[in-house]
C-alpha cells in the first residue's frame, strides 16, 4: 500500500525546508513566494525499530522497510480557488494525496518574508481552509450539475451518486468540511469518487525556531488550542533541526535529541500521525531470504493483507501463520515461538494486528 502525504501551506512557511530534511533530497528553497512550482515527490523508508529487531534475530540476506511518499506542493495564496497564484496547480496536486499536512509558520524572523507581512498561524490556516473549502464547493457544484443531467436518462450510477452529492453540497454551503459531515460507510465510499480535498484527513505541523522545539511558544499554543477544539493532531518540529538530524547516524540523532529535550525526530512524528489518521498498521514477513515490513489498513483481514504482497495470495488464500512481534522477541526465533504455542494458524476471518509476523499459505 502506497501512502502519500501532501505538505501544504502558504509560501515561505518552511515547507521545502521540512521536505528536504525528512526526505533527504534537495527541493529548491528560497526566501521568496512560489519557489516551489511543480510538486517535489520523495519516497522514504518508514523507520521501525521492530523491523531491525526481527532482522537481528533471523539474519536475512536483505531487509526491506515499508515506505511513505511526501509531496512538497506549491504555496497557496488567498484566491487560489479562483486560480490566483498557482491555485489551479496546487489544488490538482493536493487531490492526488491521501493525507494533508498543513505547515504553519510559528516563528518570528525579520529576514524571512511573510506573504501577509505578519506571523499569525491561525490566520494562515483560516486562509488555507477557506480556499480548500471553496475549491470543493466549486468542484462538487459542477459535478452535481452533470449528475442532474445524467439522471434524466436511465443512468443507474448517477441515481446512486446524486443524493450523496446533494447532501455533501448542502453541508459545504453551510461551511462544513467533507470529513466532518455525518456520512454512512456506503456514502463515504461513493463520495470518494468526487475527489474532494476536505474529505482528506489532515494535521498541522508547527514549524518553530530552535528555542521553541521542546516547549513551544505563543504561536504553537494558538494552533494547539484550535486543534484541540477540532480534534486535529499537531506535530511540532523545527525545519533547521530536522535538516541537521538528517545528516546524523541513529546514535548521533539520539544524543542530539536528548540535548534538545525531545524524544523523537519530526519525521517519526509525522509518520506516526499520518498512519494514525489513515488508520494504517504495519505487519512483517520474515525468512532467511528477506525480512520485510508491509503496510495495510486497520480492520483488514489476513487475505486482504496478503493481497498487499500479491493479488494471487489474496485470491488463493488458505491460511496464515501468525505470531506477534512481542511473542517472537521473547521466543528468539520463529521455531521457538511455534514450540511455545505462540505461532498459530489463522483463517480468512482473522483481522490483522499491528506488529504481526505473518506467513501466508495460498494456492497458485
Amino acid at each position: 500500500m502506497s501512502v502519500r502525504c501532501g505538505i501544504v501551506g502558504l509560501p515561505n512557511v518552511g515547507k521545502s525546508t521540512i521536505y528536504n530534511a525528512i526526505t533527504r533530497t534537495q527541493a529548491q528553497s528560497a526566501n521568496y513566494p512560489f519557489c516551489t512550482i511543480e510538486p517535489n515527490i520523495g519516497r522514504i523508508d518508514v523507520p521501525d525499530k521492530r523491523l531491525n529487531d526481527i532482522a537481528n534475530k533471523i539474519n536475512p540476506k536483505r531487509v526491506v522497510a515499508t515506505s511513505t511518499e511526501f509531496v512538497d506542493i506549491a504555496g497557496l495564496v488567498e484566491g487560489a480557488s479562483r486560480g490566483e497564484g498557482l491555485g489551479n496547480k496546487f489544488l490538482s496536486h493536493i487531490r492526488e494525496t491521501q493525507a494533508v499536512a498543513h505547515v504553519l509558520r510559528c516563528f518570528a524572523d525579520d529576514n524571512i518574508i511573510h506573504v501577509r507581512d505578519r506571523v499569525s498561524p491561525k490566520e494562515d490556516l483560516s486562509i488555507i481552509n477557506t480556499e480548500l473549502a471553496l475549491a470543493d464547493l466549486e468542484s462538487l457544484t459542477r459535478q452535481t450539475e452533470k449528475l442532474q443531467k445524467r439522471i434524466r436518462s436511465p443512468d443507474k450510477e448517477a441515481k446512486v451518486l446524486l443524493p450523496v452529492a446533494e447532501k455533501i453540497l448542502k453541508e459545504l454551503e453551510n461551511g462544513q468540511f467533507v470529513r466532518d459531515i455525518n456520512l454512512s460507510i456506503e456514502e463515504k465510499n461513493l463520495a470518494s469518487t468526487f475527489q474532494l480535498i476536505t474529505a482528506k484527513p489532515s494535521f498541522y505541523i508547527c514549524n518553530v525556531d530552535e528555542a521553541s522545539i521542546a516547549k513551544g511558544n505563543e504561536y504553537t499554543k494558538e494552533v494547539e488550542e484550535l486543534a484541540k477544539q477540532e480534534g486535529t493532531p499537531v506535530v511540532r518540529l523545527c525545519g533547521k533541526i530536522e535538516e541537521e538530524l538528517s545528516s546524523l547516524s541513529p546514535s548521533e540523532q539520539k544524543e542530539y535529541l536528548e540535548t534538545l529535550g525531545i524524544d523523537e525526530t519530526g519525521l517519526n512524528k509525522i509518520i506516526h500521525t499520518s498512519y494514525s489518521l489513515l488508520e494504517l498498521l504495519t505487519f512483517f514477513t520474515a525468512g532467511e531470504e528477506e525480512v520485510r515490513a508491509w503496510t495495510t489498513r486497520q480492520g483488514y483481514s489476513a487475505p486482504q493483507a496478503a493481497g498487499e504482497i500479491h493479488s494471487d495470495m489474496e485470491h488463493g488464500f488458505i491460511c496464515a501463520e501468525i505470531t506477534s512481534y512481542s511473542d517472537f522477541m521473547e521466543a528468539g526465533s520463529l521455531a521457538k515461538a511455534r514450540d511455545n504455542g505462540k505461532l498459530r494458524l489463522e483463517g480468512k476471518n482473522y483481522l490483522m494486528q499491528d506488529g504481526d509476523i505473518s506467513y501466508f499459505r495460498f494456492n497458485n
